[in-house]
């Protein structure tokens, strides 16, 4: 491996990474995407798995949704389980628009082959350590493949490369802000050989805690249980685990909860994370490496994806007619949307779950909003809105 020259380095083959990659492709501009983990490794670990409708009419906008509309399951709304009984909220009917079930790992999937059949760099166990001459017009990313050390030349650098990657901690000290937020409470996440007990997501508040009822396939669900911070995987053998969602996804007129071998499980911390602005000279965040929402309200990889298509459109622009306004504008049109998603993945987080310092009255504040949220139009509107995900903005800066 020698050294090299781009238009666009791309740290990271993450959706955003990836999707950045084909816009620019489809634009005319050159990019190279270096991945530090091997391609077998980025096409199976286990991520979110619902997709806004933005996403998914991005998709169908590029060529790349024929696999997803083959396999997905599409769902127009979904359940709020509490009191011991669910009540729905009926997205499409409030919004006209969906939600779409489709495993991350099986977009990826869909993101490398359409990278691979392009033509241009897609480089796996290639692992930026270092980026420099930020403030200049010929940032240079250090990479290190097959023990080699080289540098990656470019006029941008896309940091797509997830909260610990090089990216946002290439930045000076004092140029940015940190906003960030710890949740006192965990997910337990399982993916279960066992065909979905319910056709739409069902999202229970319950006294031992909140749980979430998803799925990833006909065959396969997925799984979460609220636990404690510092719970050990260890603790929770599979019966438990079971016997849990059992409690917490009971109801008053009946629900039977389908049952398998358990393929995987962890443990994930909640969190929010901003960072502002999301731009340092020549360099742009997007997706994990700018922010991270808690995982409620299905929010990371659609973030990701509004993130880049915002970047892509700036740097065509910057290619085509030499204007900066777009570039300039990337930072504030983004964090616009990625605060609106703050809000309202915060606000779902702390409605359905039970703080460890839960007292009476937080707990009759949580159910009352639930209440008003499933009895009023204008409240069941304003959530349905928030999930289903706002338009994709491409311009207009």
């Amino acid at each position: 491996m020698e050294d090299m020259r781009t238009q666009v380095g791309i740290i990271g083959a993450g959706p955003a990474g990836l999707m950045l990659a084909h816009l620019l492709h489809l634009h005319g501009i050159d990019s190279v995407v270096l991945e530090r983990q091997t391609r077998d490794h980025i096409e199976s670990r286990i991520r979110a798995g619902v997709l806004e409708q933005g996403t998914v009419d991005l998709l169908d906008e590029i060529g790349l949704a024929d696999r997803l509309h083959r396999e997905c399951l599409v769902h127009t709304g979904l359940e709020l389980l509490f009191d011991g009984a669910a009540q729905r909220i009926p997205l499409t009917e409030l919004t006209g628009r969906a939600v779409t079930i489709y495993a991350q790992h099986e977009l990826v999937k869909d993101l490398v082959a359409a990278r691979l059949d392009t033509g241009r760099p897609l480089l796996f166990e290639a692992e930026a350590t270092g980026i420099a001459g930020l403030e200049g017009a010929d940032p240079v990313i250090r990479v290190r493949q097959e023990g080699r050390e080289v540098e990656l030349r470019c006029d941008f650098v896309a940091g797509c490369d997830g909260f610990h990657g090089v990216s946002r901690p290439a930045i000076p000290a004092g140029a940015v802000t940190a906003y960030d937020h710890r949740y006192p409470y965990s997910w337990l996440g399982v993916l279960a050989q066992a065909p979905p007990s319910s056709e739409e997501l069902i999202y229970a508040h319950h006294d031992d805690g909140f749980a979430l009822h998803s799925m990833r396939s006909p065959e396969i669900t997925r799984l979460y249980l609220q636990v404690a911070p510092d719970e050990r995987i260890e603790e929770w053998p599979d019966e438990r685990i079971w016997e849990q969602l059992a409690t917490r996804l009971h109801r008053r007129d009946g629900f039977h909860l389908g049952t398998g071998p358990i393929l995987d499980k962890g443990i994930t911390a909640l969190r929010s994370y901003v960072t502002e602005p999301m731009r340092h000279g020549r360099l742009f965040l997007a997706g994990d490496s700018a922010h991270i929402v808690p995982a409620t309200g299905a929010k990371g990889l659609n973030l990701a994806v509004a993130d880049v298509t915002v970047l892509a459109a700036a740097l065509h622009d910057w290619y085509t007619s030499g204007s900066d306004a777009g570039l300039d504008a990337y930072s504030r049109v983004c964090l616009r949307r990625v605060w609106r998603v703050q809000h309202f993945s915060w606000w779902m987080t702390s409605m359905l779950h039970r703080p460890p310092e839960s007292d009476p009255f937080g707990d009759r504040l949580r159910l009352s909003q639930l209440r008003y949220l499933t009895s009023s139009t204008a409240a069941a509107t304003s959530f349905a809105e928030n999930y289903v995900g706002l338009p994709l903005v491409k311009g207009g800066w």
